[in-house]
């Protein structure tokens, strides 16, 4: 008489801390030390080892978003903005790098590319996300260098502080350079250094005048946009005794 064998249908069992196990049939080998007893698989639902914040990013620059996840099987990564798939594209880039680091790139970013996004890892055994915000900062301006106020020819007695100043602005705020004829005045000392404040004056102060001080000072300002220069005399005078 043959003997009729049985497949039975697979249990599929989650617990609390997101695991699935699945029961396979019994096993038909008769050498089997374990005839008769059910197999089983096991899964983990995704979670998420790293996931980045909120995100503030200037527009035309590059914003990075780098979550890790683990879970078995690997699981699968979509990205949403405000509910809507983001689709790969010339500015939208989804790469996974061989630690298993996942990034969406977007570069350049634009003032569409703010909301919220939400990550989702999916696989057999459930799913998980997480949510940030990706705020874009309104692009800065460039303009030019423009002195409001440039340097004056001035004189001084020998022995006497001195202060040769200007005013300039420019976006973003320039950087500043000195030189005396044609020497650059790279850095401060005790006696003649070199100041500037958010409001854009610009000084360059001197400690008690000698006579190699005077000469031509010129100053330049310097931003993406452009430069600057403008010049004037120091002259110093020899007190009579």
């Amino acid at each position: 008489m043959g003997h009729c064998f049985r497949e039975e249908r697979r249990a599929h069992k989650l617990d609390l801390m997101g695991e699935l196990y699945i029961e396979g049939p019994r096993s038909r080998s008769r050498d089997s030390a374990d005839e008769g007893e059910p197999t089983q698989e096991r899964f983990f639902r995704p979670h998420f080892l790293q996931a980045p914040g909120d995100l503030t990013v200037q527009e035309g620059k590059l914003c990075r978003m780098d979550c890790k996840v683990s879970g078995l099987p690997t699981p699968d990564l979509s990205w949403l903005l405000d509910g809507k798939p983001v689709r790969q594209d010339s500015t939208h880039r989804m790469l996974v790098r061989e630690n298993g680091v996942h990034s969406l790139v977007i570069e350049p970013v634009s003032a569409r590319d703010a909301g919220i996004y939400t990550c989702v890892a999916t696989n057999r055994a459930g799913q998980n996300s997480f949510v940030l915000e990706l705020v874009v900062a309104a692009k800065e301006a460039h303009k030019p260098p423009v002195f409001l106020e440039k340097l004056q020819n001035t004189g001084v007695a020998d022995g006497y502080p001195v202060r040769l100043e200007c005013r300039v602005s420019g976006a973003p705020p320039p950087q500043i350079f000195w030189k005396k004829e044609n020497e650059s005045l790279t850095h401060s000392t005790d006696r003649v250094s070199m100041h500037q404040d958010h409001l854009g004056y610009v000084c360059l102060l001197i400690q008690g005048a000698t006579k190699d001080d005077a000469g031509w000072y010129t100053v330049s300002a310097k931003n993406e946009a452009g430069i600057v220069s403008c010049t004037a005399r120091l002259d110093v005078y020899i007190s009579r005794q």
